[in-house]
């Protein structure tokens, strides 16, 4: 996997995106309730203070818990919740382990056809249905893994010249284009509850 993406708006933090597939997984684990720039950083700021170039599922894994809470807990934080990250990016890589030998990239490489991208997707820990419809849209638009039903199986995300999630984030006049999507969405299903 070498494919330039833009989704860090850092160019370290893209730079290991591009090359490292448990990077874009945990990045995109981490891309809740903090701003999508800031998740997808999160994955150099891990490996910087692991004192690797890359991340490593088996090392992540084999990790004290408490230590790997600690450091995502260094300031700056690399989540708003950096404790119950941590557990999550931990039980991610211990799937990945058990699961693929650690190879984040074997989630899809041996992926026939969309549906079983999205379902392989779907048992990750930490990743619902929404997510993982996220990821194979990020996959086949970024990163140019583009099995066969791709687009339907991510739902609306797959659309092309959408503006709905990081999938579709090439740079800084995108991503402030999804995230006022993004915020008439909220503002749409607000006034739909009212």
């Amino acid at each position: 996997m070498d494919h330039p993406v833009h989704l860090a708006q850092d160019p370290d933090a893209d730079a290991l995106l591009s090359r490292s597939p448990l990077a874009a997984l945990v990045g995109l684990l981490l891309d809740q309730q903090v701003p999508m720039e800031w998740a997808f950083k999160g994955p150099l700021t891990i490996a910087q203070r692991l004192g690797d170039d890359d991340l490593d599922a088996h090392r992540i894994a084999a990790r004290d818990p408490d230590g790997f809470a600690a450091l995502l807990s260094e300031k700056p934080a690399v989540h708003r919740y950096p404790g119950s990250m941590a557990k999550r990016v931990q039980q991610l890589c211990t799937y990945l382990v058990e699961h693929y030998d650690g190879d984040a990239e074997a989630v899809w490489t041996g992926a026939a056809d969309g549906a079983e991208l999205l379902k392989r997707l779907k048992a990750l820990p930490g990743y619902g249905d929404q997510k993982a419809r996220i990821c194979v849209a990020m996959l086949g638009k970024r990163y140019g893994v583009a099995p066969p039903g791709w687009r339907e199986a991510a739902g609306a995300y797959g659309e092309e010249d959408s503006y709905r999630s990081i999938a579709d984030v090439t740079g800084p006049e995108s991503l402030d284009l999804v995230r006022a999507t993004k915020q008439e969405a909220k503002r749409a299903a607000k006034a739909k509850r009212a």
